[in-house]
Formats: C-alpha cells, sequence, structure tokens
C-alpha cells in the first residue's frame, strides 16, 4: 500500500524523498524494503526518550506560548531574545524550532537572495554616527506604472534608522535635504561621517555631493555595476518588504505611504529586536542600553543551566555585545 502511494505521488510529479516524508519514512527505509520485499520492517524506533528532553508540563508551556496570540508570529529566533528580556527561559531556539516544525506551525516565506558582494570600500563603525548608509527605494501605487521613492538613511553600528521620506520622484536635492536634516535632528556634528550608497543618480548628483562637502560627510559608493554593495540598507529594504505588515494593496497616494512607513520605522526602532545585533533593538542600541540588557540575558541563561546542568553541553549562548561593525569586510583568502 505504502508503495503504490509513492508510485501515485512520483507519476504527479513529487520527488521520492519528499514522498516518503509524506507516509513517514526515510529513503533508506523504502530502499530496504525494495531489496527485500519479504523481509521484516526491522524499524527500532526510538528506544528511550533523552534524558534531557523536556518534561509534558515545559512542553505544554512552550506550546502554549508559540501558538498564543501574542506571539504566534514570532519566530523562534526573535522571540527567544525576547522572553529573555521579560526574565523568561523556556527552551533553546532549537528546540522550539523543533516543536514548531513537529506541530506545523512554521509559515511558509517567500525566497530571500542572501548573496553579498564586497566593495572594496571597507569602514568600521565602533559607536553610533560613525557610518551611515542609505537608499531609495519604490513603493507601489495604485496607479499601474507610477512608483513613490521612500528614501531611507540608517546607523550601521546601531542599525537605527535616523532619516527617511517618502517622494514623487528621485532627486539629489531631496537626498541632500534629508542628510542635512538627519544630521540636525540626530544633534550631530557631521564631519567625519561616511555616508555609504549605491553609485545611483540621486546619490552622484552635484547638490548631493556639494551638501556632503559642505557638512564634512565622507561619501563612500559601492563598486560599479555591482547592485549589491550596500549590504545594510538592502537588507533594511528586505525587512521592510516582507514584514507581515506590508500592504498587500498599492498605496493610495504618498500620505497614506508616508503613514505606513511612520508606523514602520517605530517598530523597527523600538521594537525590532535585529539579529545582527545580538537582538536588541536599534533603538537600545543606539542609545547604550544594550550591555545591561545582554548582560541580564547572559545571567538568565546562566541560572537555566545550574537549574538543567544535563540538558547543556557547552557555554550558554553567547549574549556578548558586538563592539565593532564593519561595512563591506574584506574576503578571507581561502
Amino acid at each position: 500500500m505504502i508503495f503504490a502511494a509513492i508510485a501515485e505521488a512520483q507519476r504527479g510529479g513529487a520527488r521520492l524523498a519528499s514522498a516518503c516524508r509524506e507516509v513517514g519514512i526515510s529513503l533508506r527505509t523504502l530502499q530496504r524494503w525494495r531489496a527485500q520485499p519479504d523481509g521484516d520492517d526491522e524499524r527500532a524506533g526510538p528506544r528511550r526518550r533523552p534524558g534531557n528532553a523536556l518534561r509534558p508540563e515545559e512542553e505544554a508551556q512552550v506550546v502554549a506560548v508559540l501558538t498564543s496570540e501574542r506571539y504566534a508570529g514570532v519566530s523562534p529566533k526573535q522571540l527567544v531574545p525576547q522572553l529573555a528580556d521579560e526574565g523568561l527561559y523556556l527552551a533553546s531556539e532549537s528546540t522550539l524550532y523543533r516543536v514548531k516544525r513537529r506541530l506545523k506551525l512554521q509559515r511558509p516565506r517567500p525566497p530571500l537572495t542572501t548573496r553579498k558582494a564586497r566593495a572594496t570600500q571597507v569602514h568600521r563603525a565602533a559607536r553610533p554616527n560613525q557610518v551611515w548608509s542609505w537608499d531609495i527605494t519604490w513603493l507601489p501605487t495604485q496607479v499601474r506604472g507610477k512608483y513613490l521613492y521612500l528614501y531611507m538613511v540608517m546607523d550601521v553600528w546601531s542599525r537605527r534608522v535616523v532619516g527617511w521620506t517618502v517622494e514623487n520622484a528621485e532627486s539629489p536635492t531631496i537626498a541632500a535635504a534629508l542628510v542635512t536634516r538627519a544630521c540636525s535632528e540626530a544633534n550631530i556634528d557631521p564631519r567625519g561621517l561616511v555616508l555609504h550608497s549605491d553609485n545611483g543618480s540621486a546619490m552622484r548628483g552635484s547638490t548631493m555631493l556639494a551638501t556632503l562637502q559642505q557638512l564634512g560627510v565622507v561619501p563612500s559608493f559601492s563598486r560599479p555595476h555591482v547592485s549589491d554593495d550596500n549590504p545594510y540598507s538592502e537588507s533594511l529594504f528586505r525587512t521592510l518588504k516582507h514584514t507581515p505588515a506590508f500592504p498587500p494593496h498599492r498605496f493610495d497616494g504618498v500620505y497614506a505611504a508616508h503613514a505606513w512607513v511612520a508606523r514602520f520605522v517605530a517598530w523597527y526602532n523600538g521594537e525590532h529586536r535585529h539579529s545582527g545585533i545580538r537582538f536588541v533593538t536599534p533603538d537600545e542600541r543606539h542609545d547604550g542600553r544594550d550591555n545591561s540588557i545582554l548582560a541580564a540575558r547572559h545571567a538568565l541563561y546562566e541560572r537555566a543551566r545550574r537549574a538543567n546542568p544535563e540538558r547543556w553541553t557547552g557555554p550558554v549562548r553567547d549574549w556578548s555585545p558586538i563592539s565593532t561593525v564593519t561595512l563591506n569586510p574584506e574576503r578571507v583568502a581561502s
């Protein structure tokens, strides 16, 4: 019966390994059965329950959290630090992922491009407002073929959005005004600040370059004809357009887009725990609160290890602060 079901699935275009998973056997088991059609099943199954497995009441608590209205849409990599900040340790990130897979609670995600090219210019930041990155992306409107332009400037060290605007056009004049306003609102001396971007016309326009020179800002550009040498801004736009809150329909003009982006920036800066900075929020890192938060998480994990030492085969998760962030690091020769 299993052979017939797998054969039917293959005729329908399914891969053999996928068909085996659907019926609950491994590809190796199927191959053994085909080689020995008159033999015994020989599947031993799990012989014992692991000593460090979650107890039934602990797993019930994990399931309750994963299926709760508050955390149902939160991935384990975001959930673990969020619970740690609330003083709660349930299980490791990998355990939460296993429970979600077993209960089929995982939500499919669109494929993402992860390839990163490296620029020839390398910049390092050890504190806020040393290196900024900016870019422009399109936002669709209800008019076919017409787009709005979202300008965003972010601090590379903290990942905080320090300036943004939504406009009807792409212009170096608008970009220059945005950078000037971002420096003013941040209350910083912009001299020596590195501003990285790609090679778009708005980035290299004479008005923009003249403004940067007047402010004392050091311009930095991606390599010519390379589209992905601005990884931090690309990652920000990817988060923006893949967040579940991104409108499924097109924007109804500048004001509607401006209102939505304002909500996104408030969430991204103040609530989003960023994987690149040990899952603290950009505001927490920008304001210098991340050290105490990460220290509290480390203490929580040490207490959890002392309570159940059999579940730990090594040191606790690394919650040490990230001191330096590098923009487009050089490749290490293999």
